[in-house]
Parts: structure tokens; C-alpha cells; sequence
């Protein structure tokens, strides 16, 4: 008899380990997978950078080929040099150096000022050269590629940035609206009506933030008015008005949430509707019938 206990025992004990890893690896899955999202950002962000630096050392040389200049060719022979230096300090820097991406981003902004000078100063000397004109024409050329190319790893990056956010934000499931009489039992006449009481589950979410929130319950009546009291809250470029915030601790886990609204003004029968906002979006909606 013991030894058949102890045999149950230990399949439950593997069982509810195995339960666990199953949990565990899915956890690790959702944040890897979150990661190398965010990595893939950042390299795109620093290929566009090296595209950028590659076409101003090449803009260099396409320049000193079409002056006679020899002080304006030294200038910018030097502004060549510090470009490739740059360069190759983007490339040794991983994607993931924060910090050093930023340095170097600003130095691109540098530089995009002084090459921009120096063109001016070339037009202005070869305004009267036919020929420069053609080779700057194909120079335009060149650089509407080059800047077609950083518009696509921009767009690409921006999409890939969209889904990451998309991904981290909160989901407001199983909403449900009853309403209770003076005794707290449910009604669905709205003469009879003294509360509305709103329930609804956070769903879990391994990628967003985990911290306080605020969580925002807005109620509209049959003829479009807000049942509110005066709160508003930012949504879209506009403030809208709520009916019911509350303040919550979010873990990443899935969380059951119930506000109440007290019904202190005359109401008519139809269907009203519910939203829920939370970091500025809209997390979930339903709508309910009152006779």
C-alpha cells in the first residue's frame, strides 16, 4: 500500500514538473522571440547609418574629381578620411551598443552639415562648367538611390517597431456589463437600475511592461451622451471623458478587474456601449440592451 502511494505520489510530482517547463519554455519563447525583434531594429537602424556614411564618402570622391582646387581637394580629401573612420568604427560597434549608435548618429548629422557646405562651395565655383553640371546631374542620381534605399530600411524598420508594439499591448477579454437594483440584484430594466457593474479580464502579455496602470471605463448612454463625472484622459490628439478610472498593479499575468458606476441620473432604455482605454488605446468594447 505504501509503496503504491509513494508511486502516485511521484507521477504527480513529474507531472507538475513537467507543467512547469512546459510554462517556463513558453516564457522564454515569448521574451527570445521579443528580443530578436528588438534586436532586428537595431541592426536596421545601423545599416541605414552605414548606407549613409558609405554615400558620403563616395559623394567625396565623386567631388574632389570634379575640381581643380588643390586646397579644396585637401579639405576634402580630410573630410573623406574622417567619414571612413567613422565608418569603421559603425561597423565594430555591435547593433546592441545603444550608446555608441547614438554617438555616431549624431557625428551623421555633423557631417551631413559639412558636406552640404562643400557642395555649395563646388557649385558656386563650377557654376559655369557644362560638364560639372552632367556629373552632378548623375551625383543627384546616385543619391536619390542611395536615399531610396535608406527610405526602404527605414520603412521596413518602422513596420517591424509597429509589430513590436502592437505585440505589447493590453487586451481587455470576457467583458461583461450587468445592472443591480437598490437590493444588488441583477436587472434589465433601467428604471430599476441603481449600478452598472463592469467585469473584465486583463489577458496575459509576457511582452509588455509589467507596472502600475491606469485603466480607463468609458460608458455611453442610447442617445450618444458620456456617463461622467468631469475626468478626462488623452486618446488619439484629444482628451475624451470617462466614466470610471482605477488603479492597477499589471504583472504580465492574466488579471480580473470589476468596476462600479452609480447611477444617480434618469436613463433610457437601449443599448449602451462600454469601452476600456489603457495606455492610450482602446483595449476592448461591448455593448449591453437595458429595457
Amino acid at each position: 500500500m505504501n509503496k503504491k502511494v509513494l508511486l502516485i505520489a511521484a507521477s504527480a510530482v513529474c507531472i507538475v514538473l513537467i507543467g512547469v517547463l512546459i510554462y517556463m519554455n513558453t516564457q522564454m519563447r515569448a521574451r527570445q522571440e521579443e528580443n530578436e525583434q528588438m534586436i532586428e531594429v537595431l541592426k536596421m537602424d545601423k545599416a541605414e547609418m552605414e548606407n549613409e556614411y558609405e554615400q558620403f564618402a563616395m559623394q567625396y570622391n565623386e567631388m574632389m574629381t570634379q575640381i581643380n582646387n588643390d586646397s579644396l581637394i585637401n579639405q576634402l580629401s580630410i573630410e573623406q578620411e574622417r567619414v571612413q573612420k567613422l565608418l569603421q568604427e559603425l561597423k565594430e560597434t555591435k547593433a546592441t551598443n545603444a550608446r555608441e549608435i547614438m554617438r555616431l548618429k549624431k557625428e551623421l548629422a555633423t557631417l551631413r552639415a559639412i558636406l552640404k557646405d562643400y557642395v555649395m562651395q563646388i557649385d558656386s565655383l563650377n557654376r559655369e562648367n557644362q560638364a560639372l553640371k552632367v556629373d552632378n546631374t548623375n551625383l543627384r542620381n546616385q543619391n536619390q538611390q542611395a536615399q531610396a534605399h535608406i527610405t526602404d530600411l527605414s520603412t521596413e524598420k518602422e513596420q517591424l517597431v509597429e509589430k513590436v508594439a502592437i505585440a505589447s499591448q493590453l487586451h481587455a477579454t470576457n467583458i461583461n456589463v450587468s445592472a443591480k437594483n437598490k437590493k444588488g440584484k441583477e436587472t434589465d430594466k433601467i428604471k430599476k437600475a441603481k449600478k452598472f457593474a463592469i467585469s473584465f479580464t486583463l489577458a496575459r502579455n509576457v511582452t509588455t511592461t509589467t507596472g502600475m496602470r491606469t485603466v480607463y471605463v468609458r460608458i455611453a448612454t442610447p442617445t450618444g451622451s458620456v456617463l461622467a463625472s468631469g475626468g478626462t484622459f488623452p486618446y488619439e490628439n484629444r482628451d475624451l471623458q470617462y466614466s470610471i478610472s482605477k488603479e492597477i498593479e499589471y504583472t504580465g499575468e492574466e488579471q480580473n478587474i470589476t468596476v462600479y458606476w452609480d447611477i444617480a441620473e434618469a436613463l433610457s432604455a437601449g443599448e449602451y456601449r462600454v469601452d476600456i482605454f489603457a495606455d492610450g488605446q482602446n483595449i476592448g468594447s461591448t455593448t449591453f440592451e437595458m429595457e
